[in-house]
């Protein structure tokens, strides 16, 4: 799991247990345990959104649309997609009855989205989910280790809120350019 996480980073010998190779004690450190983390959690939440029939990217959708009724710009945005890559999510979505798209009161050319009845209901499904088997997965730690990393974590994507918040570049993807098969070369 290591050396994947190494490959990840872009390979390399790792500079002491802050950055790479296992610390005292045998534990990681803080690069590898939060890809690590990452790798867990995402397989976690793909197996969970695999039995319901949705990508990650859709449950992430569903999940933005739980408490707000987003543009689909502000959407775009929120996911980091271009302006077809979220119309194609948002389409699909309304096609499986999970999301409506509703105009504007104050402007024709804006479209809110939110959930239907069946979205919120499979939100909450998902939500169930992810709760007991992320529960499951820290249930190792004591509670005031939970509580830690409850704050860490938040701390962490706060500070990266400002990030995120950026209007992407078109024609790029997580900061790498698109090759001629992204673009539907295949």
């Amino acid at each position: 799991m290591i050396e994947s996480a190494r490959r990840f980073r872009g390979g390399g010998q790792a500079k002491g247990a802050g950055q790479g190779e296992r610390g005292e004690r045998g534990r990681l450190g803080l690069v590898d345990a939060l890809v690590q983390l990452s790798f867990q959690v995402q397989a976690l939440l793909g197996g969970i959104v695999v039995r319901h029939d949705l990508s990650i990217i859709q449950a992430r959708l569903l999940g933005i649309l739980r408490d707000r009724a987003p543009t689909m710009q502000e959407l775009a945005t929120h996911l980091s997609l271009d302006k077809s890559s979220i119309t194609g999510l948002v389409d699909r979505a309304e096609r499986r009855g999970l999301v409506l798209r509703t105009p504007s009161s104050s402007d024709r050319r804006t479209v809110h989205v939110t959930l239907t009845k069946a979205g919120r209901d499979l939100t909450r499904t998902i939500e169930g989910e992810v709760e007991h088997d992320l529960s499951t997965l820290a249930s190792g730690l004591t509670a005031e280790g939970r509580k830690q990393l409850a704050l860490s974590a938040s701390a962490l994507v706060s500070a990266d809120l400002p990030r995120r918040a950026r209007p992407r570049k078109e024609g790029r993807i997580s900061g790498r350019r698109r090759s001629s098969a992204g673009r539907g070369g295949r």
